[in-house]
Formats: structure tokens, C-alpha cells, sequence
């Protein structure tokens, strides 16, 4: 699979101050200073700076930073009413946390070779499982959880000792500056393609990851949740051409062996919760065998910046 970085190694190299907690704690800012190096202010795009427990630019716009480990620099309206809830975040760390997805995490930060180093950014970090996986995997990389939930990005940050948090919106423009991801992850996430092409290096690379139209399919009949569109991948790869060239994808299919618990979990830690109430969800569970047999199936698409 390395075939897909022509350039990286040869031009992706460490962050120079990488973070080490280890060594240096949390900053007085509680950011990886690559992190702060990266980010841009969302009102008027300078950089940012540490001051005291603030990130602020040269115009004195002033963002406080959680002692977690993140900032807030989503502005406008508040956090739209999709964003993941504590309750999701909950279902999710549970889920993933009993490794029943880590053939996922193994399929996403393959194609990365772990010589590269910079900065990984998730785009729609959730509880930053994914995010661990590829920091596990780079050790000379350091990472950034965005998320427009400030419940996902303080999961996201305590998950992750080498990374910083955002809390900011996908389909807006990102409070990143130009240039400055190695590595973008897009799991199961919204897709901003210009954004994320003008926050990736010119040899980065954009990991999607993406379900398949028989996704858990053997769960998603019977409790009759939403299903996945069968041209979804056709869709995507023209949202994201005018940014982005795909240089291959990968498909990756496997059984699931799960309890009525571990399916309720499942099933909550996504949007698919909202379109039934919890009542008739529970109902429909019951009416599954135990263990309830699932298969698992995704793409994972890999794109390079035009």
C-alpha cells in the first residue's frame, strides 16, 4: 500500500518540537505547540499565539483553552443540534473501546508509512479512537481532533497524550492555516473537500473512510434504520474532484459476534439513534438473537491534492 506516497517521505518530515508529555507536560496553554503553530484565528485568519491561558492573534481576537487540552473557535451560532451527544460519545467509547472496530483503525492508517511525521488532523474526530490508532502508529507525528461537539474533542484529547483539540464546524472554513496537515482522517464524517485540500501540504494525503451500502446490513433491516446510498461512493468522488485525485481504494469486510447490550451501543453512537425513539429501538433489540451475527464493510479511499 505504500505505493500511494510518492513524495511524502521524501518531504514529510517530524514536527521538531514534537510532543512528549512525558518530557515536557502540557504547555501553560495545555496545546501541543505544533497544534498552536497550525491554527489560525477563525474571525480574521492571522496566526495565533500562546498568552497565558489564551490563544490570541495580532488583532487581539482572545480564545480560551480548556485545561483538557482544547479550544473552542467555533463561532457564529452554537454547535449545530446533530453534533454528538454525551450519551453518543458514551455508546461509542464503549464500542470501540472493546475492540470490535480496530480491523477499521488497522485498514485506516495502513497506507501510511510510519516514518511520516507533521501534523495528522481528524476531521469529525468523535472520541479520537481513530486518531490514537494513526498517532500509535507515526510516532514522530502529532495530532489535532476536530470535532463540532466539545463533548467528541474532550474524549478526542483525553484519549490522545500527543494531541490537541478543536472545536469548530466541518462545513465552515476551518481555523487552520494553509499547508499545515500531513495526514487528514475522515471517518464516517462530513466532507469539506476545498477546506481540506487548502489545510493539506501539497504531499499530504486525505484517508476516507467510508460504510458500505450492506454496512451492518443484518442490524439495520431489522431495526429498520437508516441504510447507506448504494452510489454513495460515486457521489463523494465528485464532491471531492475538483480538490482531490483518487489514487486507490480499498474495501474491507469482516463479522461482527455482538450482544443485545453491545447492538444498543452500536446503534447509539450514531445519528441512526435519532430516526427511532429509544423505546421502540429497545423493543426491536430484544427481538434480536444473541449474539446478534453482523458484518461489518467499508471503503477506504485514499486521495492526493490536485
Amino acid at each position: 500500500m505504500f505505493s500511494v506516497w510518492p513524495s511524502v517521505l521524501a518531504r514529510c518530515e517530524p514536527v521538531d518540537d514534537a510532543y512528549d508529555p512525558s518530557v515536557t507536560g502540557r504547555s501553560i496553554v495545555a496545546l501541543p505547540q505544533p497544534v498552536i503553530d497550525a491554527l489560525c484565528c477563525p474571525l480574521c485568519q492571522q496566526a495565533l499565539d500562546a498568552e497565558g491561558g489564551s490563544l490570541r492573534c495580532a488583532a487581539r481576537h482572545a480564545f480560551d483553552v480548556a485545561r483538557q487540552g482544547y479550544v473552542n473557535l467555533l463561532t457564529g451560532n452554537a454547535a449545530p443540534d446533530n453534533s454528538d451527544t454525551p450519551e453518543m460519545l458514551r455508546a461509542r467509547e464503549a464500542f470501540l473501546e472493546a475492540g470490535h472496530y480496530a480491523p477499521l483503525a488497522e485498514l485506516l492508517t495502513s497506507p501510511v508509512p510510519s516514518e511520516v511525521g507533521g501534523l495528522v488532523l481528524d476531521a469529525g474526530a468523535g472520541t479520537g479512537y481513530y486518531l490514537r490508532a494513526a498517532l500509535d502508529r507515526l510516532p514522530g507525528a502529532v495530532g489535532v481532533a476536530v470535532d463540532v461537539s466539545k463533548h467528541a474533542v474532550r474524549h478526542a484529547v483525553r484519549a490522545n497524550r500527543r494531541a490537541g483539540g478543536v472545536v469548530c464546524d466541518l462545513w465552515r472554513r476551518l481555523p487552520v492555516r494553509a499547508g499545515k496537515v500531513s495526514v487528514l482522517l475522515n471517518v464516517f464524517a462530513p466532507r469539506n473537500g476545498a477546506e481540506f485540500r487548502r489545510v493539506l501540504r501539497p504531499d499530504g494525503v486525505l484517508l476516507v473512510l467510508t460504510p458500505t451500502a450492506g454496512h451492518l446490513a443484518e442490524i439495520v433491516r431489522p431495526l429498520e434504520l437508516l441504510s447507506v446510498h448504494e452510489h454513495k461512493l460515486a457521489r463523494m468522488d465528485a464532491e471531492l474532484d475538483p480538490h482531490f485525485e483518487r489514487q486507490e481504494r480499498f474495501e474491507r469486510s469482516f463479522p461482527l459476534e455482538l450482544t443485545r447490550d453491545e447492538v444498543h451501543a452500536l446503534v447509539g453512537m450514531g445519528p441512526a439513534s435519532r430516526h427511532v425513539d429509544a423505546i421502540t429501538l429497545r423493543q426491536r433489540i430484544e427481538h434480536l438473537d444473541e449474539p446478534a451475527q453482523a458484518t461489518a464493510s467499508v471503503t477506504l479511499s485514499v486521495y492526493h491534492p490536485r
